[in-house]
């Protein structure tokens, strides 16, 4: 999708020549694969590719013209629209299709006229897009030293400190106790529900594919019969639960973990796990405890095997973490509530943004490349 690069160190290699093809700077190389749209680019280096893509050398074309070109949107759906294939999500082209494909050619001087404005407009986009994205990282670096220090430290920078006793924490608010996550509710284990009780409709079901980082995603949804919650009544997990996925249970954002917001009434499957909400502690409160970067690495040092990493609901059960009193939490939920809301609307914007770029470089290509606009003065 980035055009030609380096092989990366972690994919599978062969030295089977007879599985590859040859390829040569200034050569022209595109995934057959049309589904995945965009995956081309002119090559700056020698080497070879799998016998998956098509190989062009550009005749007395511009090359840097032909790669925003054959890169455009609209190549990439004529691509497609030649293709054929089962499914649209394997869907390929072959060379003996795609070269049917009609494309505009322009005077050499006209060719090199647009790749020279091209160039230099999607670098300055692309510059653009690269400091939004770099403005995205330091806020949400923010977000999370925010977090860690409310709910480690508090909101008061003067208060005296005390040494919690727990290495991953180190000082901590004098008033504060330190508490193991059982203290304040047990972590229950779902069912291992078979797949042959799920059905089209009726209670949903919270699989580990459904719980993330702080949210849940329901594009795969299963039910089950309504019978099941008075059979496996003990598995269900009501609004406001905190739940947690047990296997896999850390991505590159932090532990997945969210605050169940489904009016109806919901069964847990194995491998995911639920703290009910209770009247003396708030989940909302703990949710943003397990944001932090201390509990975030006690969850890790708690992890069984490597391939594929697990957590018992004990163990989540032992995680220690600071805990104000109750007045003050309120306090601390409430601070966070508010910078939270003004950090994701500054995120949200800056993901707009690129958004709207990312929409413009494209037309903009396509415009130039398809003589749309006439770019031989603005070079």
């Amino acid at each position: 999708m980035n055009g030609i690069v380096p092989q990366l160190e972690t994919a599978a290699k062969t030295d089977a020549g007879d599985n590859r093809k040859k390829v040569c700077k200034g050569d022209f190389v595109i995934n057959s694969r049309s589904d995945r749209k965009g995956s081309s680019g002119l090559s700056t280096l020698d080497g070879s590719v799998s016998l998956i893509s098509i190989v062009l050398k550009p005749n007395g074309l511009d090359g840097a013209y032909i790669h925003h070109l054959l890169r455009s949107k609209w190549f990439q759906e004529e691509f497609y629209r030649f293709g054929k294939g089962i499914v649209d999500d394997l869907w390929s082209t072959k060379y003996s299709d795609m070269k049917s494909i009609n494309i505009p050619i322009p005077s050499l001087n006209e060719q090199q006229a647009i790749s020279t404005f091209l160039d230099r407009e999607t670098t300055r986009i692309d510059a653009l897009i690269e400091k939004k994205q770099h403005l995205i990282e330091l806020l949400k670096e923010k977000r999370q030293a925010v977090i860690t220090q409310a709910v480690t430290k508090g909101l008061d920078p003067n208060v005296p400190m005390k040494d919690s006793g727990v290495e991953w924490l180190g000082e901590v608010p004098e008033h504060w106790d330190i508490k193991r996550v059982k203290h304040y509710g047990k972590v229950i284990g779902g069912y291992a529900f078979k797949s042959t009780d799920f059905t089209d409709e009726g209670v949903p079901v919270i699989k580990i594919t459904n719980v993330s980082h702080l949210h849940f995603d329901w594009s795969d949804s299963s039910f089950l019969p309504v019978t099941y919650l008075t059979e496996h009544k003990e598995f269900i997990a009501p609004s406001g639960a905190l739940v947690f996925a047990m296997t896999r249970p850390i991505i590159s954002g932090g532990v997945k973990v969210a605050i169940l917001d489904r009016e109806e009434a919901c069964l847990v499957n194995q491998r995911v796990g639920f703290i009910p909400p209770t009247c003396n502690f708030e989940n909302e409160y703990l949710s943003y405890v397990a944001r932090s970067t201390p509990f975030v690495s006690a969850f890790e040092n708690s992890l069984t095997a490597t391939n594929q990493p697990n957590i018992s609901p004990e163990s989540i059960e032992n995680i220690c973490f600071a805990c104000p009193p109750f007045e003050e939490r309120l306090l601390i939920r409430k601070y966070l509530d508010n910078f939270l809301a003004n950090v994701f609307k500054i995120i949200r914007g800056a993901e707009k943004s690129i958004e709207l770029l990312q929409e413009y470089r494209s037309t903009l290509i396509t415009a130039a490349v398809t003589g749309q606009i006439d770019v031989r003065n603005l070079a």
